[in-house]
């Protein structure tokens, strides 16, 4: 009983040691659940608040975005050496003179296409009814076709006659009699004034707001500085600085961009024959302002009026044509060349943004919420409290590149983690690849079947994963190589060049095998291995690790190699790692016989790595991608195997020595 309590003692105690693991996990949880509650009260009783009191918050929204836009052309003009008064209500007066010259002129078009559109029901009937003929088994057809119908029977339907005859007497009905009178003019003006009372004011209250906050806005920043962050001047004020300089830049690119989309719009649909085409053109420049639907509707009601202003349907294939062009020269012209994707949202946050806006304060909200979302980002970017808005909301990848791997090869995507991997290696080699982010994340599998946390399924699914990815940038691989040879030719001739980590020596003539130490994710670090090495001209191939077994490794075919590499990532593996590299020594004795034990950070350096070498008794123990196609390519001469009984001669064994003595 003494002896099975004792031999339990170390399973209890490791029992405790994961309980204390667990519980302590638990309570950091509990804790960061209790830490994020505050925060996600305060977003909704803010959210609440933005909602009620909308009237308040949304000419002050107003204010501020303006005031960020406009705040770089006054600090111009205060660097030119305009005074400050002059420069803050000079460009206040031309943004809002323009403003309302442009508000009036798009009133005065949209009056005029209402007084036009009865001019235009006859082409609609026309049209509908020749669809309704060319496609007649349409029952959609059919019912547009019907109410169109009654419409133009209605509209121009005649007043009905009066019977001429004198001897029957037409039927009396009674007659509605209203009361009027004359209005006094000082009624007249205060029914004209009383509808444009209320955008008057917001207007005029937007524009007090914008001047005191550009001639105060150094006393504003400072006063904010003190409020929120004077414990961290260096973050507030960067914060700051982002928020104006994205949310500016963005205002100021983006009406760039819509005006040189606006005007070639209205000249192109002027020529065309569309009618009021300025109104077109300048609804398209304020309604590209809404991400995504602003360029839909504003294509919408020019083409409608095209299908109704004309009996044919040329004008509208040529109305329609003049959008294709323009979006096509704006998103992929003007735009990047402009500004390109600096507002840091993703697509996906524009969408969802437009719609919580436009739900919070109408369609006001919807042309604001671009850049009041770039506001939280930038809030959520340097205030930790709130860094969920930039994990939510952000276009900035929020795992490392070695973990979005690790979970492609974990969820079963290679081809998912091959479009990865293919954007990465636009910028960089196929070995910096492997060394900085496949080799890291098979490093994270690995921990984690240590730990017990990767089943052996999950773990032969990531293996097969990254095998069907090493498959899949075999055609990288062949250019690289292609690259290769030609980068040594230009290295050669110019004789003396830098060389960098990644700067590899050729492997012409040289033959390496690379064999997995342990398990099926040291097989993968292994044909990455391999595939580098053929990508420097050597002649590799690859093993897995069952080969290494007793009854297997005899069938390994070691003729004329120069290197035998072991791959490993599991550290426990060099325990047993000595016995190994002594039968693949005694088994090539001409062949370089090395370990490579692949680590991210925290590499031993030279005299640990020395040691490492001679307990071994490896040729070379290496770290990493590069020092291992050096290693595995070298010309040194393979070291001698020293013998554990130096006076037994080489080649004989224990066994056949005592039989020796015996006879």
């Amino acid at each position: 009983m003494l002896k099975f309590s004792r031999a339990n003692a170390p399973d209890r105690a490791a029992a405790a040691s994961g309980m204390q693991q667990i519980a302590l996990a638990r309570g950091t949880a509990a804790a960061a659940q209790r830490s994020r509650l505050p925060t996600f009260v305060a977003t909704a009783a803010t959210v609440a608040v933005l909602y009620f009191a909308r009237d308040v918050f949304l000419p002050l929204a107003i204010a501020i975005l303006l005031t960020f836009a406009l705040a770089p052309l006054v600090s111009k003009l205060r660097r030119v050496g305009c005074p400050r008064s002059v420069a803050v209500v000079g460009t206040v007066t031309i943004a809002f003179l323009f403003l309302f010259a442009f508000s009036g002129v798009v009133a005065m078009q949209v009056s005029e296409v209402a007084q036009n559109l009865p001019t235009y029901q006859y082409n609609i009937v026309e049209k509908v009814r020749s669809l309704k003929e060319t496609g007649s088994e349409s029952q959609i057809l059919d019912r547009l076709g019907r109410v169109m119908e009654r419409i133009n029977i209605e509209i121009s339907r005649p007043e009905p006659e009066l019977r001429a005859s004198p001897e029957a007497e037409p039927e009396r009905k009674p007659v509605l009699v209203e009361i009027f009178s004359p209005q006094r003019p000082v009624e007249t003006l205060k029914n004209i004034i009383n509808p444009l009372l209320g955008p008057l004011a917001t207007t005029g209250l937007v524009l007090v707001v914008v001047i005191f906050m550009l001639f105060e806005r150094e006393d504003l920043r400072d006063r904010f500085i003190r409020l929120v962050g004077y414990g961290d001047l260096h973050r507030t004020t960067e914060a700051l600085q982002d928020a104006g300089a994205r949310v500016g830049r963005y205002l100021l690119m983006q009406l760039v961009v819509n005006i040189t989309y606006g005007i070639p719009l209205a000249i192109g649909l002027s020529l065309l024959g569309i009618p009021n085409a300025v109104l077109w053109g300048m609804l398209a420049i304020l309604l590209r302002f809404v991400p995504y639907i602003g360029p839909v509707i504003a294509a919408a009601l020019p083409l409608f009026l095209a299908f109704a202003a004309a009996p044919g349907w040329s004008l509208l294939i040529w109305t329609a044509a003049l959008f294709i062009v323009l979006e096509l020269l704006s998103n992929n012209v003007v735009e990047p060349w402009l500004y390109g994707s600096r507002t840091g949202l993703s697509p996906l946050a524009i969408i969802v943004s437009a719609i919580f806006w436009a739900w919070l304060w109408g369609p006001v909200g919807l042309v604001l919420s671009t850049p009041l979302t770039v506001c939280l980002v930038v809030l959520g970017r340097h205030v930790p409290q709130f860094e969920f808005l930039e994990i939510l909301l952000g276009n900035e990848p929020v795992l490392d590149p070695k973990e979005r791997l690790y979970q492609r090869l974990l969820a079963g995507d290679p081809d998912e983690a091959t479009d990865n991997a293919e954007d990465m290696l636009e910028e960089k080699y196929l070995v910096e690849f492997y060394d900085t982010v496949a080799i890291p994340a098979l490093l994270l599998a690995e921990r984690d079947r240590a730990r017990g946390a990767l089943t052996s399924a999950q773990a032969a699914q990531i293996a097969q994963s990254a095998n069907t990815l090493i498959a899949n940038l075999e055609e990288i691989a062949g250019e690289e190589e292609g690259e290769e040879e030609t980068s040594t030719e230009d290295q050669e001739s110019d004789g003396d060049g830098e060389m960098d980590e990644y700067d590899l020596p050729t492997g012409d003539g040289k033959s390496v095998l690379c064999v997995g130490g342990r398990g099926d994710l040291d097989d993968v670090a292994a044909s990455m291995l391999a595939q580098t090495l053929w990508i420097q001209g050597a002649d590799a191939a690859q093993a897995g690790h069952e080969v290494l077994k007793a009854g297997n490794i005899k069938g390994l075919k070691l003729e004329g190699r120069n290197a035998v590499v072991l791959s490993v990532l599991d550290q426990d593996f060099m325990r047993h790692a000595k016995f190994t590299v002594r039968r693949l020594k005694r088994m090539a004795p001409a062949a370089r016989i090395g370990i490579v034990l692949w680590q991210e950070n925290g590499r031993p350096g030279a005299t640990e790595r020395d040691q490492l070498i001679e307990s071994m008794q490896a040729d070379f123990v290496v770290f990493g991608m590069g020092d291992a196609v050096r290693e595995a390519l070298s010309d040194a001469s393979p070291r001698p195997l020293k013998l554990a009984h130096p006076k037994i001669a080489p080649g004989y064994s224990m066994r056949r020595s005592k039989r020796v003595e015996r006879s």
